[in-house]
């Protein structure tokens, strides 16, 4: 079974710039979206709803154009859940699982610190409630798998620039002691579990070119509970795929 998680940074931007062939050539079990940025009763059916998947959508309901996740996935879940039960959250559709009995996929577009100091505390709330909800499905027997934007990179190795960039968000000693919290909390990055080499981004900014230079971040991620780490068989990032500024990131499980 094979999950991919892609930030499209606007999903019909992106469907113009070969979404619908990258879909079909990696043919995933199910496909988790961040930045979806439409409201689906604005979109095409096709886009909506593609051949050969079930879908679901959850969009911002606090600005029109803004954030929003959505899965796509070949079997029916049992259940989709939008957002996490809490309002200054759920309002900017940020959150969607998607309940496969002994599993679940959530796809997560984690919040940007980047804007004001009020944005960054906004963030590290969202990272504590989020996975104290996670923790509780973790709880109660459910295996997780957590796709998704954290819009933070980890280590040193998980940036081209780490020294120039301690004091930005998205690599600030605050963010990154809530990720070295979220893995003593027993998840794990299953990237790293496949591979260790440093350039493996999935983020390059459009204003600089950096792309074309590999100036990148590694702030996409599949963190799957510690219990459930034996069924992941493979964990990858597809730098060479074009559509958004971020690239998909993904696994495959038994």
């Amino acid at each position: 079974m094979k999950i991919i998680s892609w930030n499209v940074n606007g999903i019909r931007a992106c469907h113009k710039k070969g979404f619908s062939e990258f879909l079909e050539t990696e043919a995933p079990d199910v496909l988790c979206l961040q930045e979806t940025k439409a409201n689906v009763e604005d979109l095409d059916e096709h886009i909506v709803r593609p051949s050969g998947y079930h879908s679901a959508w959850f969009s911002a309901s606090s600005k029109k154009g803004y954030s929003g996740v959505a899965i796509f996935t070949k079997d029916k879940p049992q259940n989709i859940v939008e957002g996490f039960g809490i309002e200054k959250y759920d309002r900017e559709g940020r959150v969607l699982m998607a309940d496969y009995g002994d599993f679940a996929v959530f796809s997560v577009y984690f919040p940007n610190g980047q804007m004001n100091e009020d944005r960054l505390i906004y963030k590290l709330d969202f990272y504590n409630d989020f996975f104290a909800h996670c923790n509780d499905l973790r709880d109660q027997g459910k295996h997780l798998i957590i796709t998704g934007d954290y819009n933070t990179a980890h280590h040193p190795i998980d940036l081209a620039r780490p020294k120039e960039n301690e004091s930005t968000s998205g690599f600030m000693p605050i963010e990154r002691e809530w990720m070295d919290k979220l893995e003593q909390q027993g998840y794990v990055d299953t990237f790293r579990e496949f591979n260790k080499d440093p350039e493996e981004y999935s983020w390059w900014s459009y204003r600089t070119r950096a792309r074309e230079r590999n100036v990148g971040w590694r702030i996409d991620y599949c963190f799957v509970d510690q219990a459930f780490l034996p069924q992941v068989t493979n964990a990858f990032i597809l730098q060479g795929q074009h559509g958004s500024d971020h690239c998909p990131v993904g696994i495959e499980i038994k």
